[in-house]
């Protein structure tokens, strides 16, 4: 009646559908029928559950109402525009587009500036950059990482169905994401400090993802038909995995390219007769089913815990609001839930890339990023005067020659004004750590980390580096110096690394007595004591040592510890008592006795450690610097 065809047109099905994930320049829907009052009462209870999830459309499928006569009209399949909608007409699909604002983006990997091409060029206080910034992913990382022999996306007997894209080759990033090319808009979680949040589950227990199931969980099993139509290629090949996925079967692509798509099942001539072919219709855009011979009518000829279908393409788009929710989110727990999902176990490396994806859907291309990081530097140094940012590249050579147009990304080094100033009323003691990175390309994060007198933790610089050695610990301790903490007698709590000790003992490091001091974290002593000396007891007696707050206190549990074995005093001795008491740190200490401090902020930083670089340098900025 709303629509004017009473009497010609009838109520087939009733449904709604929400929005749950975005790809590309794509929202994805979930459709869940509505038969009776519980299903109303679950559309309600999902909508309260999730304030993020706006108003459900209602929509509903019409059909012709056959005539006294026979007669009817002449289609068939309508599907009503969703209630509160434009007078767009719908089509039979899962998605529409999302409408952005045309942004310039500027091609992978360059950007315009100019370099000198020398491997110790810096940008500091907006000197110049490289023609063209590549990140470099470090040995047994990157494009090689978790490889297995298997080619989770090349099938036998068949053409390549483009699931073999690289990982973050995608479209314009999106509006959350990690362009820094159109308005700046940062994700929730680069200015807040809460990373609890972890995947969403949907109504009734089921996951919310790409193509989850209904309430009756027939989601991927309904038959496909003829002139049903999808945005993009990319839609119709995750329809048609599904598909196949929740069929439990296999199928060949045939054909595949920019204008058709083919795909047989893999027992076709042989009992079964599945065939469907979709094409492009150039005027529209859009993707149709020309053909469809289904269903399937053959049977799994083996059992397998896993399906060629289940590419990483078909679990990054179910994983998508999982990752967006948490970005440090196991693998193990993304494997898992995708078990749970489509009922096949995919291997750990397809699920590993699944999420790279979803990464770079949401934050940005994980190579471009590198490329982005410099501008968004130079556009925080004209906006906030006094940033010390120095980064550090290395030459590309070219058969023994050096390619001046482009430059490898090798360290960086970042600082605020906020932070300079705000050190210099705390303590005058840092704490130094590093952390791993578990992004696409690796590397380790180093920070400093102080203190006020009112026990508020400060962080007060960060670095980007390849790994944990003795050069990285000299470009972060040099800088951290000269840019930072140049105040004298300033006391360094760090664990015994080697690159450490090597870069405090530098003679030019400005970092030797009485300029500054070091310290050991007790809890990394206490670690390596405990290697060669097992035993908690033993271990708890080392700790109330190093904590006594006088002479006599450390010699009664000194003596204690000698009676159990003279061999652990010997170990301890062997450590200058300044390094790792208390009683001997002259009151440089303020009772800092561990890192945790450093700790503390790794903790915070755990969901961006799993980020590209522009998009991690953006929100440690979010985060902090733009409260201070």
């Amino acid at each position: 009646m709303k629509l004017g065809v009473d009497g010609a047109k009838r109520v087939k099905k009733f449904f709604y559908r929400i929005p749950v994930t975005v790809l590309q320049n794509t929202v994805k829907y979930d459709c869940f029928t509505i038969n009776n009052d519980v299903d109303l009462q679950v559309m309600f209870l999902c909508r309260r559950q999730f304030p993020e999830v706006r108003t459900p459309e209602l929509l509903a499928w019409l059909v012709d109402v056959v005539s006294s006569s026979g007669g009817s009209n002449r289609n068939t399949n309508t599907l009503a525009n969703p209630a509160g909608s434009s007078s767009r007409p719908a089509v039979a699909s899962s998605s529409i587009p999302v409408y952005e604002p045309v942004v310039q983006h500027v091609a992978s990997p360059s950007f315009a500036v100019d370099l000198n091409g020398t491997e110790d060029d810096e940008v500091v206080e907006r000197e110049n950059l490289p023609n063209a910034l590549v990140g470099v992913a470090p040995v047994g990382v990157g494009d090689g990482f978790l490889v297995d022999e298997e080619d989770d996306d090349v099938e036998p007997d068949m053409i390549d169905d483009d699931s073999a894209d690289d990982i973050g080759a995608t479209g314009p990033a999106l509006e959350v994401g990690g362009s820094s090319s159109g308005t700046q808009q940062y994700p929730p979680h680069f200015s807040s400090l809460d990373l609890d949040a972890m995947r969403h589950e949907g109504v009734l227990g089921h996951a919310v993802g790409f193509r989850a199931r209904d309430a009756e969980g027939t989601t991927g099993l309904t038959e496909f038909q003829v002139g049903q139509q999808f945005q993009d290629k990319d839609e119709a090949l995750l329809s048609v995995k599904t598909y196949s996925i929740r069929r439990g079967v296999q199928y060949k692509v045939v054909e595949s390219d920019h204008r058709r798509y083919v795909g047989k099942c893999s027992e076709f001539g042989n009992g079964c007769t599945w065939l469907i072919r979709l094409s492009l219709r150039k005027r529209k855009g859009i993707w149709e089913v020309k053909r469809y011979n289904g269903p399937h009518t053959c049977l799994a000829t083996s059992i397998s815990s896993d399906h060629r279908s289940l590419d990483y393409h078909v679990i990054s788009a179910f994983i998508m609001p999982m990752v967006r929710a948490d970005a440090s989110v196991s693998i193990k727990v993304l494997l898992n839930a995708t078990a749970a999902h489509f009922g096949f176990r995919p291997t750990y490396r397809r699920v590993w890339m699944a999420k790279q994806k979803s990464i770079a859907l949401i934050y940005g291309d994980w190579d471009e990023s590198y490329n982005d990081l410099p501008r968004w530097v130079l556009g925080v140094q004209m906006t906030m005067p006094g940033s010390v940012v120095v980064l550090k590249t290395s030459p590309v050579r070219v058969g023994g020659q050096v390619d001046e147009s482009q430059a490898y990304f090798h360290r960086l080094f970042w600082t605020f004004p906020p932070c300079i100033e705000a050190f210099r009323h705390c303590k005058p003691l840092v704490s130094i750590d590093g952390t791993h990175l578990y992004g696409k390309y690796g590397g380790t994060l180093l920070i400093a980390i102080a203190q006020d007198g009112n026990s508020n933790i400060l962080p007060v610089a960060l670095a980007l580096v390849e790994s944990e050695n003795v050069e990285s610990w000299t470009f972060f301790l040099s800088h951290l110096r000269q840019h930072v903490t140049p105040q004298p007698g300033l006391l360094v709590i760090s664990d015994r690394h080697n690159g450490i000790k090597a870069a405090l003992e530098a003679p030019d490091g400005g970092w030797l007595p009485p300029s500054a001091y070091r310290a050991f974290c007790i809890r990394h002593v206490a670690a390596n004591f405990a290697l060669t000396f097992k035993g908690k007891d033993a271990r708890r007696l080392l700790v109330n040592a190093a904590y006594a707050k006088t002479e006599v206190e450390f010699d009664y549990w000194f003596d204690i510890l000698r009676s159990e074995d003279p061999a652990m005093c010997e170990w301890a001795n062997r450590i200058d008592y300044s390094l790792w008491t208390q009683h001997r740190d002259e009151g440089r200490r303020f009772g800092h006795m561990t890192t945790n401090i450093s700790e503390c902020v790794n903790s915070i930083l755990k969901g961006v450690r799993n980020l590209p670089v522009a998009s991690l340098v953006k929100a440690t900025y979010g985060r902090w610097w733009t409260k201070l």
